[in-house]
């Protein structure tokens, strides 16, 4: 690449990291592996910069190899670790406490949802993709994902124990008024 290429380059990955770090976050559920995938989806970006004719579709791109490396590395022997009941360095509770606490609650109920689950709730609901995108991005049909989605909302919803820490006592796949979030 030359100069010109590297300049977008550095601009698109400026002005992205944070949000797909947060998506790789909401993969994975932990801020270091969250960092490896942004990082391994930059490269894989940064490889195929010169192929890539439609800026548009960066990221979809992006987003493709990163729902591509979270699947590799899950499968990798080293990530069969399990999570401990305690984490040793929790922050001390501050004005925003209850809002923490509600987060606390909905990452941990949404890393115990099955990794491919979890995968589609991310990109319908934390990045706002429609079936069509979400089935795109992960290249499999609309029906996958709308029976992923259901499963994954009904896995979310049973790790979430019924318990009424969700903002507004909503129940997942509502609005918090009472009527259903349509789902595709």
């Amino acid at each position: 690449m030359g100069p010109e290429e590297d300049g977008e380059f550095a601009a698109y990955v400026a002005d992205r990291r944070a949000k797909v770090r947060r998506t790789a976050y909401l993969l994975c559920g932990d801020w270091h592996r969250a960092d490896d995938l942004t990082q391994i989806a930059f490269v894989k970006l940064y490889g195929a910069w010169s192929r890539i004719r439609d800026r548009g579709a960066l990221d979809a791109y992006v987003r493709s190899c990163l729902v591509r490396a979270t699947v590799d590395e899950s499968r990798r022997p080293w990530r069969r670790e399990r999570a401990v009941e305690v984490v040793p360095d929790n922050p001390a509770p501050s004005d925003t406490a209850s809002t923490v606490a509600e987060q606390q609650l909905v990452r941990a109920a949404l890393a115990q949802v099955p990794l491919g689950q979890r995968t589609v709730l991310v990109l319908r609901y934390f990045e706002g993709l429609d079936v069509a995108a979400t089935a795109a991005a992960l290249g499999c049909s609309e029906g996958n994902v709308k029976s992923q989605t259901a499963r994954g909302l009904a896995a979310l919803k049973a790790a979430l124990g019924g318990m009424d820490g969700l903002p507004g006592g909503a129940e997942p796949g509502t609005s918090g008024k009472g009527t259903e979030v349509d789902q595709g």
